[in-house]
Formats: C-alpha cells, structure tokens, sequence
C-alpha cells in the first residue's frame, strides 16, 4: 500500500501573496486550505499536519493574545504537536513574532512579499526532518 504524502495545511486569512500549492504538492506534501484560525483549529482537531504555513496578524485590540498566532499554537501544542509551523509576516512585526518564538517554536518565517524559492528551500528541510518519521 503506498504510503500518503504528508498533509500541509494552509491558513489564508489575508492572502495577498501568490497561490502556492502547486509548490507545496512538488515538494511532496498534501496541501489542504482553511480562511481562518478558527477553521484550522476544527481541521486540527481531526488531522495531524506535518507542516502549518500561516500568516502573522498583530492586533493591538485582542486583549489576551497579541496576534492570531497564539490560539493557532496553543490548538498545536495539543494535537498536532510535531507540526512545523511557517509564518508569513510583515517585517515590521517580526520583533512581535520574536515575543511569540519564546513561547511557541516556529520552524521558519518568511517576510512579505514571500520568496518561493525560500519556502521551498523551508519545505525541504521539513521533509528531510520528517523523511525518518514515515
């Protein structure tokens, strides 16, 4: 029986950046799409990813979280806690991703507007991590 390509899951909320997912299945992953952090968390609750690329929002508004990121992490950290998560973000967020990197591990980042070849580059690596895990 031939072993299944690993899920990816895709959180697009913004957008804003090219459709990757025609990468994402070159570099031998099974991508899946969702709208919302909200959504991804449902999705999480009956699939474990390999990889989670979603995109980093700071709301100075949120009063117990200061992005979308945390919940996201949190719903990781329970089931699917060998996840790698990629982040799309602003530049000009990162010293915020950096407070949320010391509580949660992110795999990579990638600053708007996104490099492909640098998220393949990232996406190989994941499935090298993974490659012994299968």
């Amino acid at each position: 029986m031939p072993i299944s390509p690993p899920l990816l899951l895709a959180i697009v909320e913004m957008g804003g950046y090219p459709e990757c997912a025609a990468l994402y299945q070159s570099k031998g992953f099974l991508p899946e799409k969702v709208y919302s952090v909200r959504k991804a968390q449902a999705w999480l609750k009956k699939r474990q990813p390999a990889v989670v690329i979603t995109e980093f929002h700071f709301d100075p508004d949120l009063r117990d979280r200061m992005s979308n990121l945390e919940s996201l992490m949190a719903t990781l950290q329970r089931y699917a806690p060998e996840a790698k998560v990629i982040v799309f973000i602003d530049r000009e967020h990162r010293p915020r991703l950096e407070q949320v990197e010391v509580r949660y591990p992110v795999f990579g980042s990638l600053d708007y507007p996104i490099d492909e070849q640098r998220l393949a580059e990232l996406l190989e690596t994941v499935q090298q991590e993974i490659g012994g895990t299968r």
